[in-house]
């Protein structure tokens, strides 16, 4: 068993894919419509045929939490609880965090030494932070 795609909620999907893109470093691996949306994927470029991201919308209103998109409330309620909704890898976090911030990717927490490895917390201007770790 292993996991080909995972999601991360976005409010728009071609802002994300310039994030994950031109900041992240990921490439872009798949770009289908599907009604109003597209099903779109990033893959690490060292591993090309390794999990995709789906960069997926989070505008579905299908099930709905005080009128509005349930994804939308819960991708909030994380963010303003200061809650990273995934976490992302890295082989050298000093050099990935001083690159990206370069580019203009904020960070809200600096890189750090935990009992997990060092760890960086970065906003994806697409409503979500991410934890990016590298594990010693």
């Amino acid at each position: 068993m292993f996991v080909p795609v995972t999601s991360i909620l976005v409010d728009d999907q071609d802002k994300a894919l310039a994030f994950y893109t031109d900041v992240l470093g990921f490439v872009k691996k798949t770009d289908i419509p599907v009604g109003d949306a597209k099903w779109l994927t990033v893959v690490s470029p060292d591993a090309p045929d390794g999990v995709e991201l789906l960069l997926e919308p989070d505008g579905n209103p299908g099930i709905q939490i005080n009128g509005k998109p349930a994804a939308q409330v819960y991708k909030k309620t994380l963010y303003d609880a200061g809650m990273p909704f995934t976490m992302l890898g890295t082989t050298d976090l000093q050099k990935d965090y001083e690159r990206m911030t370069q580019l203009g990717a904020r960070f809200t927490m600096e890189p750090a030494k935990t009992d997990f490895g060092a760890q960086a917390v970065f906003d994806d201007t697409c409503g979500n932070l991410i934890v990016l770790v590298q594990k010693d």
